[in-house]
């Protein structure tokens, strides 16, 4: 609402605690009573901070599943650029927890993408973090334009989000935890891309760069060959 204040949303959050207390919780009690000392989720879940994307409502999954990591633009800086959060995050995931999927989720109309296909330098001169941060994905600009320019069609912040992507899967890739998982084959990474409009996801296929349905990433998966792990 246009009069909305800032004690008014406050108080609308706390409103939807007292009713996750109330109904909510009692219904999935047993499921926390589970949960309550431990986890063993399948998934790290990597998405932007964007408050429109929800990893839980678009996978369909209850809280357990999903290590979910999210920062702006769905970034992961390649091991030692920038060791932190987010290594610190897929070090534990892969290590600790150990999931058998990395997932990292990029979606439309994001703010970071739009940053960097048309950046404003007032906007971004006030925020240096949010600057540097987003070196981390320039290298999926550079591809942007190389497959614009093979296309001869416009740059869009869409073909940029998936393409960038592509970058982080391939950022992944040179952390030590992820490779050894993935020398192990006890680890899967794929990329996918949410339309907050229409609500559709599809999965980035690292070979053409291209987008595939749920249906043929799903298909593809069954039918692929489970290789054995390697011995010793």
């Amino acid at each position: 609402m246009a009069n909305e204040t800032a004690r008014d949303r406050l108080i609308a959050l706390l409103r939807g605690v007292e009713y996750f207390n109330t109904h909510v919780f009692p219904e999935k009690q047993e499921l926390f009573k589970g949960l309550a000392e431990s986890q063993a989720p399948s998934t790290l879940f990597i998405a932007c901070a964007d408050s429109r994307v929800s990893p839980g409502l678009i996978t369909q999954t209850d809280p357990g599943n999903l290590f979910i990591l999210r920062n702006i633009g769905n970034i992961v800086p390649a091991y030692g650029e920038m060791l932190g959060g987010v290594s610190s995050a897929i070090e534990y995931a892969v290590l600790a927890l150990g999931v058998s999927s990395i997932i990292v989720c990029g979606h439309s109309n994001c703010g970071a993408m739009t940053a960097l296909l048309d950046p404003d330098p007032g906007k971004l001169a006030k925020m240096p973090t949010v600057k540097s941060w987003l070196r981390n994905a320039e290298a999926a600009l550079a591809v942007t334009a190389a497959l614009v320019s093979e296309d001869a069609g416009p740059a869009t912040v869409r073909c940029l989000a998936e393409q960038n992507v592509l970058l982080q899967i391939s950022h992944l890739r040179t952390h030590p935890s992820v490779a050894a998982a993935l020398a192990r084959r006890q680890l899967i990474l794929q990329g996918w891309f949410y339309d907050i409009g229409t609500g559709e996801v599809l999965v980035l296929d690292e070979d053409s760069r291209k987008t595939i349905s749920i249906e043929d990433a799903i298909s593809r998966l069954e039918t692929k060959p489970v290789p054995a792990e390697p011995v010793g």
